[in-house]
């Protein structure tokens, strides 16, 4: 069995490179490219590749974007379970501008249609796991039917609040040990469920006792991890479980790349982080992030997102 379920999407990537991202009403000239997406995909061969044992819990269409994941799946060794829909299997439009900045507009076809039921009946899969990982671009009941199945198991839970727009819960957020939301995903959980205003560009600025003390509110009993870009990632645990940290709050600096894509790199963090939690569940938390961290950095170093994740020994390489 696997140490690493994800729960999530397949997208069939549409990707247009161009000089600067598209304005309404503009045309401009780009190169295309096609490949798989999804954020739950991206996450499950980002943990894969980081060396876990890793099933991917999906919906997919009977069409040759469902046969695309299956085929990449086993050339990763990644176990891909899916649900058959009688919807086209997902896609995603991508643009992609000379920074290396995107804009992303997705279809849910099949992804919208992956039941609770189908996550019930594989129950089994889910207990016999360390950690289980899930995103927001699946149906919410089902997504928390997931989390629910996992936290009676005694699964770790880490949920990727994305993307920001996504309709989230108190009672989805509580099942969540692990909370990793970018600064635009902080902000709207935020504004939804603690009724604070903290513009997305200014929550790097924060001080740590105040990017805590909201932290602490947003999610009370479990970790938080605000993903940076550029400038790292915040960390804040509940006080009674800092997950072998020595602190309640720290930053972890990003790691210096040379970036030409970040597509996919907040996937690339999450699947690395819990390949790392799974691998290794008794090493501080900061080792985690630190992992992930630099996994992530190197997706941006090639061009794409599934496909553009490094493998272990590149990682490790690095490390030195």
């Amino acid at each position: 069995m696997s140490s690493v379920v994800v729960l999530g999407s397949f997208n069939v990537d549409h990707v247009w490179r161009c000089e600067a991202l598209p304005v309404p009403g503009a045309t401009i000239a780009g190169r295309y490219a096609t490949g798989p997406g999804g954020k739950g995909f991206n996450q499950a061969i980002a943990a894969v590749r980081a060396g876990a044992q890793t099933t991917f819990l999906c919906a997919l269409g009977e069409d040759a974007g469902g046969a695309m994941a299956l085929e990449l799946a086993a050339q990763d060794g990644l176990t891909l379970v899916a649900e058959a829909s009688t919807e086209p299997t997902g896609t995603g439009g991508i643009y992609v501008d000379a920074h290396g900045r995107n804009t992303i507009v997705i279809g849910a076809g099949a992804n919208a249609t992956l039941s609770p039921a189908f996550v019930e009946a594989e129950r089994a899969r889910i207990a016999s796991a360390r950690v289980l990982l899930a995103q927001l671009e699946s149906p919410p009941a089902t997504v928390e039917a997931g989390l629910a199945l996992a936290r009676q198991a005694g699964v770790t839970t880490v949920l990727n609040a994305a993307p920001a727009n996504a309709p989230t819960s108190i009672g989805l957020l509580k099942l969540a040990d692990v909370l990793t939301p970018n600064e635009t995903e902080f902000a709207a959980l935020l504004a939804r469920h603690v009724g604070e205003r903290v513009e997305p560009d200014n929550v790097a600025a924060l001080d740590g006792n105040s990017l805590h003390a909201l932290c602490r509110k947003l999610l009370p009993g479990g970790t938080v991890v605000v993903t940076l870009g550029s400038v790292g990632a915040f960390i804040s645990h509940a006080e009674e479980l800092q997950r072998g940290d020595i602190q309640p709050h720290y930053r972890i600096a990003a790691e210096t790349v040379q970036a030409i894509d970040t597509t996919g790199a907040g996937d690339a963090f999450n699947g690395a982080l819990v390949a790392s939690m799974a691998r290794a569940p008794d090493l501080p938390f900061a080792t985690h992030v630190r992992f992930a961290n630099l996994f992530a950095a190197l997706s941006t170093e090639r061009v794409g997102a599934a496909l553009a994740m490094p493998v272990l020994a590149e990682v490790e390489v690095r490390v030195g």
